[in-house]
């Protein structure tokens, strides 16, 4: 590794320069694996980047463009502008001209919108760039078609406790010359990460500004509060909803009430909570239990007049019930079944007899022919269209 400034933050410091220097990404680093082929033949190939924060995106990216010997031009999705491309693209036929490959690596890239990929689409597909892109969200849903299908995607999965602390070792060593640390503090580094090695290098280097002996309690107060991984509008976000739902579904209170913990303690909107529940209460409860979506549009209405954090209470009482209550997936069942009805019949005719006969004409013609206004009342012809009674 080539340390940067002695300035920069540690992580970015002990970034790896080589693939032999990567800790973690096991599954993507083996003999014949793309990325070290792409590095063995020094052609790079564009390439998405999906994983969680702290897995390597950038590192892996500025290795390829290192070791093919291209010119790197890294931007931000968040900050670029139509300029930005302009000169990216400028740049990139420069290099072209005088015989250099243009890697241009797009952080965020599903912040771009349609239109700014689109604006680099021709130029990739001409080979004026080779595009890296990061991402955090699933590309399926974030980067358009044609440039997904000239991308190869790579998944990266949160680092696990042994290559966290692995790495918080390594650097122990070079940056600091702690050969034997606290091995209780290196683990706790490693649980309070949550798979980011960039956290865990951000905890480590505040935990020894603050103390120049590693200890569980420095680690712990350099990691201050901000031990949990969530984004409100990232994948962390349909986890743990998904978690959240499929418990209350299971009848398991105890886990449900864990993910609500974790989602409020996070940021979640609890509004956002308790319309989930609202469709809860229909889709998964239904007619077993048919006050269920009147507490839960009362404890979507308490939220919004009491707030939090006192509307908790309501949030904890309305999961509680709805976990516990008996589950019947009929509402669902029939909906889908209604759904699949219109779809294959979507302009059958409404039978004569079901129809209103305001005027004379209307009755002469069979407008609401034998039909009888009582409770369940069975009209000989039915109630269906009569191609969908054959």
């Amino acid at each position: 590794m080539t340390p940067t400034n002695e300035f920069a933050p540690l992580a970015e410091r002990v970034r790896p320069q080589q693939l032999e220097d990567v800790i973690g990404q096991a599954k993507l680093l083996h003999e014949n694996s793309l990325l070290k082929n792409v590095v063995a033949s020094k052609i790079p190939v564009n390439v998405i980047f999906w994983g969680p924060p702290g897995t390597g995106k950038t590192t892996l990216a500025r290795i390829i463009a290192r070791e093919c010997k291209a010119d790197f031009i890294e931007i931000s999705a968040v900050q670029a502008k139509k300029s930005d491309v302009n000169d990216v693209v400028e740049r990139a036929k420069v290099n072209q001209a005088e015989g250099h490959r243009t890697i241009l690596f797009v952080d965020e890239i599903h912040r771009f919108n349609k239109a700014q990929q689109d604006a680099f689409l021709p130029h990739v597909e001409s080979g004026l760039l080779t595009l890296i892109g990061a991402t955090t969200e699933n590309p399926s849903f974030e980067v358009i078609r044609p440039l997904l299908s000239r991308s190869r995607v790579v998944v990266l999965e949160p680092l696990d406790d042994d290559a966290i602390i692995a790495l918080v070792k390594r650097t122990l060593k070079t940056e600091y010359s702690i050969l034997k640390p606290s091995s209780e503090a290196v683990a706790e580094i490693a649980k309070l990460s949550g798979g980011d090695a960039r956290k865990a290098l951000g905890i480590l280097e505040l935990a020894l500004q603050l103390n120049k002996k590693l200890t569980v309690a420095t680690v712990y107060e350099a990691a201050q509060a901000d031990i949990r991984a969530f984004d409100k509008g990232g994948e962390m976000h349909y986890d743990l909803i998904s978690a959240f739902i499929k418990s209350m579904r299971g009848s398991q209170p105890e886990a449900a009430l864990y993910y609500l913990a974790r989602m409020l303690a996070a940021g979640e909107d609890p509004k956002f909570i308790a319309r989930r529940m609202i469709i809860f209460a229909s889709e998964d409860i239904g007619l077993a239990g048919n006050g269920a979506l009147g507490l839960a549009v009362a404890v979507f209405e308490a939220v919004e007049r009491v707030g939090l954090p006192e509307a908790k209470y309501a949030l904890y009482h309305g999961v509680l019930a709805l976990s516990k209550s008996q589950k019947s997936r009929e509402v669902a069942t029939r909906m889908s079944e209604a759904q699949t009805l219109e779809q294959q019949y979507p302009h059958a005719a409404v039978p004569l007899h079901l129809r209103n006969a305001p005027t004379k004409l209307m009755k002469e013609l069979g407008y609401s022919k034998g039909y009888k206004w009582q409770a369940d009342f069975q009209h000989q012809k039915g109630f269906l269209p009569e191609e969908m009674s054959r």
